[in-house]
Order: structure tokens, then sequence, then C-alpha cells
């Protein structure tokens, strides 16, 4: 009850900048918040951080944590829905149907950090998602590098920069192959093994995919694995990550040639 407590305050404090927001949208968005034990805490800041995109670059903004909204007809006005840190586990088949349609007609998935963390239940989710997340080891400094610099979501980032985060790793292949990889993160400046003592954990070598993008069934799918702790939806560079994946998946336009 206190996150549902802490998601309303802000939805009423917001309530000024979610009208701007929604007087000159360019295009609307929807963001399915449902919280879990590890990420609810973050939930609140993340949700203020992207309303405030929203109000700044006039783009219409909601956001719900009721998986029930995917499958009512409403769902079909939005540009693009953004999992943020939650996934399509627990979706029942009317609510699976409707997102899929949803993509089939041309419109836009955008997921971050734990949006990946799926238990395998949904084959075509995975397909949109594109990786297979295994597990992560502890918050760490790392460096990020960009490997494709055309793309909305890292065309304002340096070449290499210092980030801390819980680091996902992934399966090797791919689910889909038509990927295309933004970011990656060097195993060698943090330590994947550092799994509160277990000792099972081995990273994903030399090549670590963290972000990346594709035309998926008619729509398209933009995912990054950064965004675990609530600070870092304060940060500009960041918070500049997601307005890019947020831009392209809704229109599909901004990728340079």
């Amino acid at each position: 009850m206190k996150i549902i407590r802490q998601l309303l305050m802000i939805s009423l404090i917001g309530g000024p900048m979610a009208l701007q927001a929604q007087t000159n949208r360019q295009f609307d968005i929807l963001v399915y918040a449902a919280p879990d034990f590890y990420h609810s805490v973050c939930i609140p800041t993340a949700i203020s951080s992207l309303e405030k995109l929203a109000e700044r670059y006039q783009f219409g903004f909601s956001w719900t944590q009721e998986k029930a909204r995917f499958a009512e007809p409403e769902l079909f006005r939005y540009a693009a829905v953004v999992f943020l840190n939650s996934t399509g586990d627990d979706f029942t088949e009317d609510e699976r149907q409707n997102l899929q349609k949803f993509i089939h007609e041309g419109r836009g998935f955008v997921g971050i950090h734990a949006a990946s963390a799926t238990q395998k239940k949904w084959p075509w989710y995975d397909q949109l998602i594109g990786r297979v997340f295994i597990e992560h080891p502890e918050v760490q400094f790392g460096v990020l590098q960009v490997i494709t610099k055309h793309f909305p979501a890292t065309m304002h980032m340096s070449e290499r920069w210092l980030w801390s985060d819980e680091w996902y790793t992934f399966e090797m292949v791919p689910v889909n192959k038509n990927l295309i990889d933004l970011l990656t993160v060097d195993e060698k400046t943090y330590d994947p093994t550092k799994d509160w003592g277990r000792g099972k954990m081995k990273g994903m070598g030399d090549f670590h995919p963290i972000s990346w993008y594709q035309e998926f069934e008619g729509g398209r799918s933009f995912y990054t694995a950064l965004g675990h702790m609530p600070e870092l939806y304060a940060d500009d560079v960041f918070m500049s990550h997601l307005l890019g994946g947020i831009y392209w998946a809704a229109t599909g336009k901004g990728v340079l040639q």
C-alpha cells in the first residue's frame, strides 16, 4: 500500500504537469509500472522523472499499475508502451493478444531494466525484448561503450562513460538476430562474478550488450538494461537515453543515415 500511496501523491502533484504535457502533445505513451519486491522503490522517482520529461518535450503521458489496461480498446490511442521494471509474465490471453495487435499495427515498445527479467512464460514477449535475461551481480561501477551512435537514445552520449548499475547478463544467442546493439559494458571494469558469495556467475565475456533496438513484426522495440536504482532517474544522460528510445519507439523517426 505504501508504494501505491507514493504513486498517488506523484499523480496529484504531477497533475498540472500532466495537463500541460497533454495540451500540445506530439504523441501519447502509456507507462506500465507494476511494482515488484526488487524495483518498487524506484518507481515513484522514475514516474515523476518521466512525467517531467513529457512536460518538457510535449508528449502525452499516462501510467498504470493495472495490467488489465492492456485488454482495453483504449490501448490503441497510445503510440508506444513503456514497461518500467515490469514484465508481461502474468498477462492473460486477452492482454497478450491485445499487446501483440498493438505492435502488429505499427506501434512501439520500450523496455527498461527489469522488463527483460521474465520467467520465460511468454516466448513472444522474449522476442519483443530481444534477449533473455539470466542473472546479475551486485551493483557496481562499470564502463559503458557506445557502439551505435546514429540512434536517438545514444547520439548524445560520449563514446565511453562511467556508470553504476545492476549489470544484467543475457543468453549469448539473442532471441532475435536482427537486433541493433547500442551499448555494451566492459566486464574488465567490474566483477561479473560478484554474486553474494554463491560463486556461479560468469558474465558474457568480451561482448556484453546492455541496450539495443529492433524493428519487430510491424512495430518497434527499444530496450535498455540500465535503470535499477531510483537515483539514476535524476541523471540527465540516462533520461536523454530513455527519451531517445521513447521518441523512436513512438514515431519510428530519428535514426541518422
